[in-house]
């Protein structure tokens, strides 16, 4: 399953994520993959899609973070993938 995560940095300090990324890099949890980021603009948040069949290995990723950023998961499938699933009922 694919997930959206959208991190919100805690008192807008990315700073402080990069150099934690640096030092120790992504902690993610075997299971957990990492696909692509984008982060806005203004550095107040970042988007990553990450992948896993269990949900449960995103919590075990945020614990290593949430000092610092405030998490949000979000499902999603590929648009493709959509239009496929919704096509029968157009």
């Amino acid at each position: 399953m694919l997930y959206m995560v959208i991190e919100r940095f805690k008192n807008r300090d990315a700073e402080a994520v990069y150099r934690r990324f640096r030092k120790r890099g992504r902690m993610a949890p075997e299971g957990l993959s990492y696909i692509e980021s984008w982060v806005e603009t203004n550095f107040d948040r970042c988007f990553q899609l990450m992948a896993c069949d269990d949900p449960k290995l995103l919590e075990q990723w945020a614990v290593h973070w949430r000092d610092l950023v405030d998490f949000e998961f979000v499902p999603v499938r590929p648009s493709r993938e959509a239009a496929e699933l919704i096509s029968p009922g157009l």
